[in-house]
């Protein structure tokens, strides 16, 4: 993959390239990476990455393109490169309706001197990152914050509400405010945005959004096909532009489906890498084998015990420029670097096939929702009676007296769609944040509501603002930084706009989830994986990681000067969940741990230490 960047600015051209070489040697993740920048009247592009540079100069317009674009050939492109077949398009059709015609994983830049302006545009999802600042000399963008930072007078000052809520929150409301970044002068496009530049300022515009269409009504039968063939086309087209691909296998649906996919259309069994773990609490190792006889050459499994998480979290925030969401990206890491080192050039992996298909457990309660709108009862108390048979958790308990105080709680049923923020979530931690520091009492996340069914809502809002977000962010950093492409298929937009057709009765039925993906998916899958119902969930064992020795570790950081003198924290809350952590651990009872916010407790302050060692610019 490649990292872009990017200025405006009338200072004198040799200035501009000592700015430019000094942003792209801080993009740049590995010894054999290339660079390239060129300049045309006031506008400086920059490329690195280990492909040939995409960055082009067509007819006096500069175009620049970290990622892929998927669908050239139905363009008829004859361009050299994608970042040529930008700037084609964009001559013939303009900017935005240029976008509009991709299919693809992009940030994308095009400055035209002409016109004096500047184009940024970023894929429909976010799969590649692009961020941006205005300095009094002029306009800057990067694929990383890292970039922006080495400019002169670019505050390296924190956003303070980015870091409370990751704090004292969860790691689903760190990205409700699209537009921002963890640094308060540095902003972020959003996802499926283009961003135009010009003498007079700065105009943002969205190029394409979901719409809410009805319903398919046709045969299940007939829409698991086209589900099938809608998927099965994009992995082929993935696989078209992966070097060296190795795919990514836990115990679930979706990554299996991905690789069931390409086992199809190459006639071929291919290599997998999954993490597992000696505790059982989210090893899949067991769910996992019944794939590896029929669709994997070599299995390479990566085991992870209990690293040195201080250390590792150091490296990840290097990678990252801000702390990690949560601990599966560590493993995620340790996963990536394994693939790397063996030689593999990419990583295919299922992430989106829960929001689409409503695979996460918390689903179940928005489905209830829209069949409670609809009046459908006696279908409402069945699905109830299964989520409790199947589901029952002896930690996160199932029952009607729960569903109806779930739906009390997370959904408006006076208002068609209405999600509502779940408060137990947001403010769980909140004692533990020092409010002169800021006060997350009155933040009020913004709850997206495009959609008459909750289920669409919640799903829209988790691939917006919540799940979706911080996890493309992580995966593009750690894949990048070692060297590795990677694509996600169940984020091809057409895909996307399909099942948000799909009614939720072909979601969830019968007390069972991703019910179109399980159909669409016989005779690839082996059955066992087909039907399973109970789900573990991607995760890591970090509630080991912070109880025993762990313990101590955690302790010597919070009663470090450094931290105490942030003034973020309460010292004694945080002292208070470590010591209760560590005696629920110890207990060997099910309950819930505080592992979640050790966890980011670890990542922020590791990630502010690295702040304060930056040089001066």
């Amino acid at each position: 993959m490649s990292r872009l960047v990017g200025l405006v600015t009338p200072l004198p051209a040799v200035d501009r390239q000592q700015l430019l070489e000094k942003m792209l040697a801080h993009s740049n993740s590995g010894a054999k990476w290339t660079a390239a920048w060129r300049q045309v009247g006031q506008g400086s592009l920059g490329w690195t990455g280990w492909r040939a540079p995409n960055l082009v100069e067509v007819k006096g317009r500069l175009a620049g393109l970290d990622g892929f674009i998927y669908n050239r050939k139905e363009l008829g492109a004859a361009a050299e490169s994608d970042a040529a077949l930008l700037a084609s398009l964009y001559l013939e059709h303009g900017f935005p309706k240029t976008l509009e015609k991709l299919n693809g994983d992009f940030a994308a830049a095009l400055y035209d001197p002409a016109a004096q302006t500047l184009w940024l545009a970023r894929d429909r999802f976010g799969v590649k990152p692009l961020y941006y600042v205005s300095a009094p000399y002029g306009f800057a963008f990067a694929s990383r914050p890292a970039a922006l930072l080495t400019l002169p007078q670019v505050s390296r000052e924190v956003n303070r509400r980015y870091v409370a809520l990751f704090a004292a929150s969860h790691y689903r409301y760190f990205d409700n405010v699209q537009e921002a970044s963890p640094y308060a002068a540095i902003s972020q496009l959003p996802a499926g945005h283009y961003l135009e530049v010009t003498p007079e300022g700065l105009t943002q515009g969205r190029y394409w959004s979901l719409a809410d269409g009805p319903d398919f009504t046709d045969p299940e039968a007939d829409l698991a096909e086209d589900y099938r063939h809608l998927l099965m086309d994009a992995v082929s087209l993935r696989l078209k532009a992966a070097a060296r691909p190795a795919f990514t296998l836990s115990g679930g649906m979706d990554s299996s489906s991905v690789l069931a996919c390409a086992c199809r259309m190459t006639g071929q069994k291919q290599t997998a890498f999954s993490t597992v773990y000696e505790d059982k609490t989210y090893d899949e190792s067991a769910e996992i084998r019944a794939m590896l006889d029929t669709k994997v050459a070599r299995w390479q499994p990566v085991r992870v015990g209990t690293p040195e998480v201080l250390s590792l979290v150091q490296r990840l925030v290097q990678f990252h420029d801000e702390p990690v969401a949560t601990a599966t990206w560590l493993s995620h890491f340790l996963l990536c670097q394994e693939a790397a080192k063996q030689g593999f050039g990419a990583l295919f992996g299922g992430l989106g096939g829960d929001e689409l298909n409503a695979g996460e457990y918390e689903y179940f309660l928005y489905h209830f929702a829209d069949l409670k709108a609809a009046g459908q009862e006696e279908l409402l108390q069945r699905e109830i009676q299964y989520w409790v048979q199947y589901h029952d958790h002896p930690i996160f308990h199932k029952s009607p007296a729960v569903a109806e105080e779930g739906l009390k709680r997370l959904v408006d049923l006076n208002s068609p769609g209405r999600c509502l923020p779940d408060r137990a979530r947001l403010g769980r931690y909140v004692a533990a944040l020092n409010r002169e520091y800021f006060d997350l009492t009155a933040f009020e996340p913004v709850m997206d509501q495009p959609f008459k069914s909750f289920l669409k809502n919640r799903t829209f809002q988790d691939i917006f603002r919540e799940t979706a977000p911080c996890c493309l962010r992580a995966e593009d950093r750690q894949t990048t930084a070692l060297g590795l492409d990677h694509f996600l298929p169940f984020f091809d937009h057409r895909l996307v706009e399909f099942m948000f057709r799909v009614p939720g009765a072909l979601k969830i039925r019968d007390g069972v989830t991703k019910h179109l993906l399980r159909l669409a998916m016989r005779g690839l899958l082996p059955q066992e994986t087909r039907t399973r119902i109970k789900k573990t969930g991607w995760n890591a064992p970090a509630h080991l990681w912070f109880a025993g020795p762990g313990r101590q570790l955690l302790l010597d950081l919070v009663h470090s000067r450094a931290f105490q003198a942030r003034g973020i924290y309460v010292v004694r809350e945080v002292e208070r969940l470590i010591d209760e952590h560590h005696d629920l651990v110890a207990s060997r009872t099910p309950r819930d741990t505080h592992m979640m916010f050790l966890w980011q407790l670890v990542n922020l302050e590791l990630w502010l230490r690295s702040l304060d060692e930056l040089p001066h610019s």
